[in-house]
This record gives structure tokens, sequence and C-alpha cells, in this order.
């Protein structure tokens, strides 16, 4: 018996000293190994996971019926829009319904009595929506336990159960048209005065538990104020105030349907409707009425508290629960990721077999999560962690592959997602879906990483536009091919689409984005300058382009082949004009503008000969050397509470080109309390007064040929704007703008060319 348990004993420690191996080297390889990529690494951890024989609780399809927002939808048009005085045809005898509903006055505090509107609602459901009850049933077997627990706790009767089938459809993540979210339907602020938080993750509003307290502390103080359980499911809907208002009007009445006529249309179904749901319930095997399978029970999940933030895709990849189920159990959190914030607790609900799982492994599945966000590309990286980078996996790189999957009978766009590796909120933002239906025969775009095999290369730090030239050193001694990497910047016309929101103007969107008024009004097809808040505004904006070139260098050239190579790269800067050109297709050519194109070539007007050499450049690298000689001072401004960049550039008269350039400003975004450089002036030293001179000369003469930009005010005309403008004159600028008359419009953006 001795050498049995010490034999045992010897067994279990041998074989935790191999388990604790296994687990250090699964999660060394998934963190450190270079050549070992995602799927390896997840599958490897998934490989020693540790997991019972439990089987899955939870079916797809009914986990699809169950978030489905068709429901909602139906259920809420059908009280928005019923006609309790409209007489439906159904078998039902009146006699009969009058006694079922006498049982249920008698078993809950609510004032239950036969009247026609009633009789017409229930008889209305039962006609129209037999089949939306069954699914309701299914779904309500996971939620109503929930409810009665927090009904209970607070004596508040069961009933108000049926109330959430009313307001949400049991769908927990359900949003009205005016903003009310969750199986209760809080409005954001009656949501915080009862401790429900929202913030960028979380909305507490979808939680099932949490908002099923705040709603049962609701009843309990409303029934505090009116004393009659019938006006409290009044005020839930409409509001305390509104039902009071109609107390008053009805001449003192405190009975729902005395004070009825006096209530919103919508509240003046919403009892009836609630009585209804309670009715077909409690009678729906009388009426054939069958509930769907309820697969799922809220006794059969529990919740593990989150020590590092995770996505719903990672939790999905490794415990091999579907997207779709993670979303289901946990309503609340709105980005599909569990996040991690130092003074505060976040839990996920998971099936118990998973639960398992999750604690058995919690520390392999927090490498993976560690490994996949070191991954990630941080801020300020050096040229020598981007060459690092680059060799870390010199066998295989990651590219962005582009598929296209064909809807077919039977899809959803949950099964899709989960069948490529990527979100369904992904998937809608890449094909422009509103709804989550999967929209049948439509071929679905769809971004994928994958893993494919590359040679050595060194990886340039990407800030840089420059051409890498083989040495002539490198061209002599190699007769391999040789490549030279070149960045061609080119300017595209981008569409974006900018929605109106409540104040704002053409001026103020014009400014935001850049352009002119003219062209808002022109890309829209506005004859006037009001715009309707909601309404999507297209604006095209030219924006910088710059890719990468890989260019072939012969190994036959020799060395001053090579050389002259790049002294030809050299004269590039210029262009002799052939037959048939002119400036402006010179210009487009070139990606310059006709503006630069004539002031660098002195040119007058737009004739130019053939034959003639045009230079395609300023001289900016003689500008250059002589700014350097003098200091620049500068001018910053910190940004205030409404202020944006059209703002700032008229308070400065700077165009907002220039305080974008100047503070490297890739949009018109900026943040509250940001300081902006809104201006450069120069100042010479002593040390350097024999140059000052003619610094100050080509500086002025910059000055002259750069083109400002004024927005036109209220009052203002062409006469008054050529006057702030020393040596401008009305013929300039009508010139400069292509101006036929002397009419003005407010927000129209002229050009100074002086």
């Amino acid at each position: 018996m001795t050498i049995k348990k010490i034999t045992s004993l010897a067994l279990v420690l041998v074989s935790s000293a191999v388990f604790a191996q296994t687990q250090d080297s699964i999660v060394t390889a998934a963190v450190k190994k270079e050549p070992l990529t995602r799927r390896e690494v997840l599958d490897s951890i998934k490989a020693t996971f540790v997991r019972d024989n439990i089987a899955s609780c939870i079916d797809s399809l009914w986990m699809k019926e169950m978030v489905s927002l068709d429901l909602y939808n139906e259920l809420s048009f059908d009280i928005k829009n019923i006609d309790v005085d409209q007489k439906v045809d159904y078998e039902l005898p009146t006699e009969l319904l009058k006694e079922r509903l006498k049982k249920l006055d008698e078993k809950s505090p609510f004032n239950i009595e036969y009247n026609v509107g009633l009789e017409n609602v229930i008889k209305s459901f039962l006609k129209n929506r037999k089949r939306a009850f069954e699914r309701l049933m299914g779904v309500s077997q996971f939620y109503f336990p929930i409810f009665e627990e927090s009904l209970a706790a607070q004596n508040i009767p069961l009933e108000i159960k049926y109330l959430s089938v009313v307001e949400s459809a049991l769908n927990p993540r359900a949003v009205s048209r005016v903003g009310a979210t969750g199986l209760w339907q809080f409005m954001y602020q009656t949501g915080k005065q009862y401790g429900l938080k929202v913030d960028t993750y979380e909305d507490e509003r979808s939680d099932p538990l949490k908002a099923s307290k705040a709603a049962t502390q609701y009843m309990k103080n409303m029934y505090g104020i009116f004393g009659d359980w019938d006006l409290v499911l009044a005020s839930y809907n409409t509001g305390p105030g509104n039902v009071a208002k109609a107390i008053r009007r009805s001449g003192g009445k405190q009975n729902y349907w005395n004070i009825r006529p006096y209530l919103h249309k919508e509240t003046q179904g919403y009892l009836p409707a609630f009585l209804a749901t309670m009715y077909i319930f409690e009678y729906h095997k009388e009426h054939g009425i069958k509930p769907d399978r309820a697969v799922a029970n809220h006794f059969a999940t529990d919740t593990v508290m989150i020590k590092n933030a995770m996505t719903f895709k990672q939790i999905s990849d490794l415990l091999d629960v579907s997207v779709a189920e993670l979303q289901f159990l946990n309503p609340s959190y709105k980005r599909d990721e569990v996040p991690y914030i130092t003074g505060e607790s976040h839990y996920l609900r998971l099936p118990l077999n998973k639960v398992a799982v999750f604690t058995s492994n919690e520390d392999k599945i927090y490498a993976f999560c560690r490994y996949e966000a070191d991954k990630r590309e941080k801020p300020f990286q050096s040229q020598s962690q981007w060459a690092s980078r680059g060799s870390n996996n010199s066998n295989e790189s990651t590219v962005s592959r582009v598929k296209y999957h064909k809807v077919r009978k039977g899809d959803s766009l949950s099964e899709i997602s989960n069948r490529y590796g990527v979100t369904m909120s992904e998937l809608k933002k890449w094909n422009r879906l509103k709804s989550s239906k999967a929209p049948l025969g439509r071929n679905l775009k769809i971004y994928t990483m994958e893993a494919v095999a590359s040679n050595n290369r060194k990886i340039t730090k990407p800030d840089t536009v420059s051409v890498k030239e083989p040495s002539t050193e490198a061209i002599a001694s190699n007769s391999a091919k040789v490549f030279k990497e070149e960045k061609v910047v080119s300017y595209k016309d981008v569409v974006k689409f900018h929605k109106v929101k409540r104040g704002d103007n053409l001026g103020e969107i014009s400014d935001k984005y850049g352009v002119t008024v003219a062209e808002v009004k022109k890309w829209n097809k506005l004859k006037g300058s009001n715009i309707i808040p909601g309404k999507s505004l297209k604006i095209i904006r030219n924006e910088r382009v710059v890719t990468t070139v890989r260019k072939e260098v012969k190994a036959t050239q020799n060395v001053e082949t090579a050389v002259a190579s790049n002294d030809e790269d050299k004269q590039s800067d210029y262009y002799v004009v052939e037959r048939g050109d002119n400036l402006f297709s010179i210009a487009k050519k070139f990606n310059v503008s006709l503006e630069d194109l004539k002031r660098w070539n002195n040119l007058d007007d737009l004739n130019v000969d053939q034959g003639v050499k045009l230079t395609l450049a300023g001289n900016e690298v003689a500008e250059t050397e002589t700014v350097n000689k003098a200091e620049v001072k500068v001018t910053e401004h910190v940004v205030e509470k409404g202020e944006n960049l059209g703002i700032i550039a008229r308070k400065y008269d700077v165009a907002i080109s220039d305080i974008k350039d100047w503070n490297n400003l890739e949009d018109n975004n900026i943040q509250l309390g940001a300081k902006l450089v809104v201006g450069k002036k120069y100042v010479y030293s002593s040390d350097n007064k024999t140059n000052a001179k003619k610094d100050k000369e080509n500086i002025a003469a910059n000055d002259r040929n750069q083109v400002k930009l004024y927005y036109v005010k209220k009052g203002d005309s062409l006469f008054s704007i050529a006057k702030k403008y020393p040596g401008v004159s009305i013929s300039d600028l009508k010139k400069w703008n292509g101006i036929k008359n002397e009419s003005l419009k407010a927000g129209m953006k002229l050009k100074i060319n002086g």
C-alpha cells in the first residue's frame, strides 16, 4: 500500500513538472520565437488547453434569432400605430375572453377589465404576430429568471417582466429612434440617474442584470408617486410629468382608461399592448402557440473577471465560441472588446464549459493577447526598430489581400465574418451595409492578411521621401541585379462626405475642408445656402499621395553610365515643349499648378513655343539657403473653445494650408488647448549684415509670388478688399479669381497674388 502511494505521488510530481515546462515553452514560443505565424501560435496554445467534456449549450441558428432586430422593429411599429377601435376578425368568443381576463385580474395587481379596445389588440396580435410570440417565448426563458429575481427583491409585481417584451422585444441591443437603449429602453440621462455607466467601451443600459435592477428601482419610485400600477406603466413610457398633466386635464381622474384620451398616441396603445402580451403568454397553449426551443439558460452561464484587454475575436479563436454568442451573452460591450482599466473590474459571461476552459488556461490566453498587442506598430519607432522588425521574419511577410464572397441562401454576416476571420462591423464598413442582414446574391468585399514568402530586403524609414541609388563601388563589384526605390508624389481628388449636424452652415463646412462655399454648392447641386441636418454633403479634396516605385538598374552598365543616369535624373526638373503641348497639359502631366509653372518660367500668359525648355521646379534650394541665414521668429496661438482652422487663419491673415504645413497637420481637426504656429518672421543677426539686404529682397520676392487667400465677409466689396492690400487693384482681383462682375457672396475664397 505504501509503495502504491509513493508511486502515485511521484507520477503526479513528474506530470506537473512536464505540464509547467510545456506551458512555459508554448508561451515563450508564442511571444519570442520569430518564425511562428499567428495561426501557429494560436494552434500551439490551444493544443495545451485543459478541457472539460461538457457539450456546447448554444445552437448557432437559435443565437441568430435571439440577436435579430426584426422583432423589435415589428412590435415597435405595431404599438405606435395600433388602432384599438378597429375591429379585428379572429375566432375568439367574447365571453371566453372576459372569463380569462377576469382570472388574470384576480392573479395580478393590475386593473384588467374587459373592453372592446383591449379585445381588438389581443385579436390583432393573435392574428398577425403568432410566429413572433413563439420566438419571444423561446428567448424569454433566458431573460425572465433574471427579471423575476430583480422584481421579487423589491416586492414589485412579477407580471412587469412582460413590459420588456413591449419595450425591446427582448433584444438587449435594441435602440429606439430617440436613443432609448437596452431591454428596458433607458434614455441616457435616466440611465445615468439610476447608476448605469455609459462610456466608450461599455453601455450598462444593455446589461440585463444592471438594467433590470435600475428598472425595478424606477417602478418602485413611480409607485410611491401614483399608487397605481397602470399609471406606473404609463409613466414608464411617457414620463411622470405627462401622466400628471393628463390627470389634471381629465378633472382629477386617476384610472388609466379614464385619462387615456389625454395621453400621447403611443402611450394610448402602450398599456393595451402590455395586457395583450400578458394574456398571450399566459394562454399560449389554448391558442396553439408553441414556444421555440430554449437551448440557452441563464443558470448555464457564469462570469470571469478579465485581467487583460481582449477582443471578442480573440476569445472566439481561443475558446471556439462564436462572436455572435459572445455578443448575446455580453451585450453591454459596444466595441466587441472587453477593456482592462486600472482600478475598475470588467467581467466576461461565458457558457459553463467555456468558463472551465478559460480559468484552467488563463495565463496562456493572456500571453496570446499580449503577443498580438506586441505585433502592432508602436508610435515614434526608430529606423533600427523598423529594420529589426523586418529582419525578424526573413522568409515570410504579411500582405493584405482582397477577396469576394457571394452571398447564398442561408448565409448570414456572422457566419461569413467567422469564416474569413474578420468582425461583423468591418464587413459592414467595407461593403457599406446599414443592416445586419446578408444581401442575397451580392459579392461582399473582404480584406484578409496573408503570409507570403519573400526575400531579404532593406526596409527604409517610411517617413522619408528619398531615392536610393547604388554606389559606384557596388556597381563595379557586383554583377547581380540592383534595384533603386523612388517615391513618387502625386495629387488625387478624394471624395469625402460630411454629415450635416445641427448648427452647421456652408461657411463653416467649407472652412473645415479648405474649399469654397461655391464649390460645396456645385458638388451637391444646392441652389440656396440652407442645409438640412442629417444630410450628407459631398466634399472633393485634392490630397497628396505617395507611392513607391522599384526600378532595376542594369548590371551591364559601367560606373560612368550609372553616374550619367544620376545626372539625367537631376535634369528631370526640366521639360522641352513638344508639338501640341500647352501649359495646362504640362502642369497636369507633372502634377504642378499652372500658377507655379508660370512663375518658375516668368510667363505672363498661357502661350508657349515648341522646343522651349521649361523649369518644372522652383529654386527651393537657393531660397532655403538664404532663409537659413536668418533667425526665424515664430508666432503661436493656443486653440480656444469654438475655434477652427478657418477662424484662426482669418484672425492672423494667413492661409489654412500654411497653418497645416507649419504644424504638420494632415486634416482640419484641431484639439482644444493645442499650440499652433500661425506665423513666421525672419530676424537677421548682427554678424550677417552684409548679406541681410539680399536676403530681405529674396524673401520679399517670395512673399510677392506667394498666393494668399482672403475669405469674403458680410458687407465686403472688391473695392474694400483691394484697399486692404497695397498695390492690388480691383482689376487684379477680378483677373486672379476669374470674376466677371463685382458681386460677392459671404464665404467666398479669393486669391491675392501680391
